[in-house]
């Protein structure tokens, strides 16, 4: 009556009966089309030699044309959701996640109805299925609430603490698809977001007496990055100093580049008389410095940019115009970089030096004030093809038009 989107669990009920009798139904012919539970509801398809006869004469067919949109839906805004869509659209086009969701990989550990992962399953489908209208995504929306309930309600919310939780959620949710393979990670958990988002941060903290050094490593999903302009002292870097045109950023008018923000987040830090640590060295408290590496790259690499600030006596959003590439070499921030600098050592192995290079995919922006704003994300289809997701609007964009989004960048994937 009012116009606003419900959720009815009523409906909702309805709905699953009919998709299992429509299940059943599909089963009665096709014998293979069995069971009805997620994770199994889609026999293996293998092609038959008539149809291998096809591809092979007709080879252009297998070649996905770099004009195909599959993949492309706008979602409803069901009341201040934009936060949550945003984060949607990356997700859906993060390659992996969708690989893992459309092979059907999920084995469901509890009811269907509460799983945040058999939604992604549904989810991914409907993305992927050619629909071309916006999808609405209030079931979603309902499970997000449930198993985040600081997220609960029409209020604003933040789009980078919506990544945060949804990871946090999926990870749980997803416990029983790791197939009691060994975990790779420094999570220690071979689930398919672990394997995908999950880095290791390694942190040296240096006695200034003995040079004793204390490291411990500690995963992370995303990266949080200070900006100038922040209460946080923000080192300034030289336009001049070594590696300022590194992974091709300039600094034109001083700007600030994501790898400036990347130096100062790896960069020595003298923690001061106030906060003295106990060395296992000189079995005393005395002052230390700290330093922050990549010991390990995710597959999937998130920078947030901490244009939020929270503080006593400040409540602000920071506009600092920050440039990032469209490529980026994270080789300077790597652990075994700083060992290698250290030991007089500069040469590194090609291969090792691709494993630590990413290609942007996604960038989620935010245009408006602490108070009040609106989150659109520009998406990468192809190599080459940029899409921006306003909600319910998908238009095309250019490299041009994700690169000038620098002023307003609130968190970059690759």
């Amino acid at each position: 009556v009012c116009q606003d989107y419900i959720y009815d669990k009523d409906m909702e009920q309805i709905a699953k009966e009919e998709q299992r009798k429509a299940w059943k139904l599909q089963g009665k012919f096709f014998p293979l089309f069995n069971p009805p539970s997620v994770g199994e509801k889609y026999s293996t398809w293998e092609p038959t030699k008539r149809e291998l006869e096809l591809l092979r004469h007709n080879p252009k067919r297998r070649k996905m044309t770099t004009n195909c949109t599959i993949g492309l839906r706008g979602l409803i805004n069901l009341g201040n959701t934009c936060f949550m869509n945003c984060i949607v659209q990356a997700l859906t086009h993060t390659p992996l996640l969708r690989d893992f969701f459309l092979s059907d990989r999920h084995k469901c550990e509890m009811q269907s109805n509460s799983c945040l992962v058999c939604e992604m399953s549904q989810l991914f489908q409907e993305f992927y299925s050619g629909h071309r209208s916006p999808h609405i995504p209030f079931r979603l929306l309902h499970l997000v609430w449930t198993h985040a309930r600081h997220l609960a309600g029409y209020e604003q919310q933040d789009a980078h603490e919506f990544l945060i939780a949804a990871l946090d959620v999926l990870h749980r949710h997803c416990k029983g698809d790791d197939n009691g393979k060994k975990a790779n990670n420094p999570n220690n958990c071979n689930c398919i977001i672990d394997q995908i988002f999950t880095g290791g941060l390694q942190s040296d903290v240096t006695c200034q007496v003995c040079h004793g050094v204390s490291t411990t490593i500690d995963p992370f999903w995303d990266i949080s990055l200070d900006l100038p302009g922040s209460s946080t002292p923000f080192w300034p870097l030289s336009p001049g100093g070594d590696g300022s045109t590194l992974n091709g950023e300039s600094h034109l008018s001083g700007a600030t580049t994501l790898t400036d923000c990347l130096r100062r987040f790896t960069r020595p830090e003298h923690l001061g008389s106030g906060a003295k640590i106990k060395c296992s060295g000189c079995h005393s408290y005395q002052e230390s410095t700290k330093q922050l590496t990549m010991k390990k790259l995710p597959i999937v690499a998130c920078f947030h940019l901490k244009r939020f600030e929270h503080s006593a006596k400040l409540r602000r959003k920071i506009i600092t115009y920050v440039s990032f590439p469209l490529e980026l070499d994270m080789t300077p921030f790597m652990a075994s970089s700083k060992e290698n600098r250290m030991n007089g050592q500069y040469q590194q192995s090609v291969d090792v030096f691709n494993d630590n290079k990413y290609s942007l995919f996604a960038v989620v922006n935010h245009q408006g004030t602490l108070e009040s704003g609106h989150y659109t994300t520009f998406i990468r289809q192809h190599m080459d093809q940029w899409f921006k997701c306003d909600d319910a609007i998908i238009t095309k964009a250019s490299n041009k038009d994700v690169l000038d989004s620098e002023g307003t960048n609130f968190l970059s994937i690759f």
